[in-house]
């Protein structure tokens, strides 16, 4: 399930006092799974020109450049000050694995800000904004990494009640 927008929120108004939470919104504003964000090297990352480069991914179309929006920039220049070949790195400046993450970051996170996500919620609620803003699918599905429609369209995409409300009053 995506993220509320209210829950969004609260992210943006906390990240600058638990780095962290900067992955969240990462994770929220590229459609990336957190195996992909883990994996990404900063030697990928273009930041000059606002993209990065999924070279590990689970499906061959998963391989792909990926925008950077406007607004995560200072997120992905913090994390780019970081001495770590890895984006995103534990305090000790090594890689995460997927566990360590989840365990020790992910988890307490959720708990201190009394909320109730997985990591792949983050992709539903990429997914569902770019929908709600009327992005073409064919943009969404190579941003986020999927090659046939119907995922993107029946797994992945929610849509709040205001945007349906707004859509049958256009009728």
């Amino acid at each position: 399930r995506p993220f509320t927008k209210k829950d969004i929120q609260k992210l943006w108004s906390c990240y600058q006092s638990n780095e962290y939470v900067s992955v969240i919104l990462i994770l929220i504003y590229t459609g990336l799974r957190i195996s992909e964000l883990l994996a990404l090297r900063k030697d990928d990352i273009h930041l000059q020109d606002r993209w990065f480069f999924v070279r590990q991914a689970k499906t061959s179309a998963g391989v792909r450049e990926v925008p950077i929006a406007e607004k995560i920039v200072p997120l992905f220049k913090h994390w780019l000050s970081k001495d770590c070949d890895a984006l995103i790195c534990t305090p000790e400046s090594g890689p995460f694995t997927y566990r360590n993450y989840y365990d020790s970051y992910w988890k307490p996170l959720m708990n201190q800000l009394n909320m109730s996500y997985t990591p792949h919620c983050t992709r539903h609620t990429c997914i569902s904004l770019l929908t709600e803003r009327a992005v073409d699918e064919r943009i969404i599905q190579q941003i986020v990494g999927h090659k046939g429609q119907n995922v993107t369209q029946i797994v992945y995409t929610h849509v709040d009640l205001p945007t349906k409300l707004e859509a049958v009053n256009r009728i």
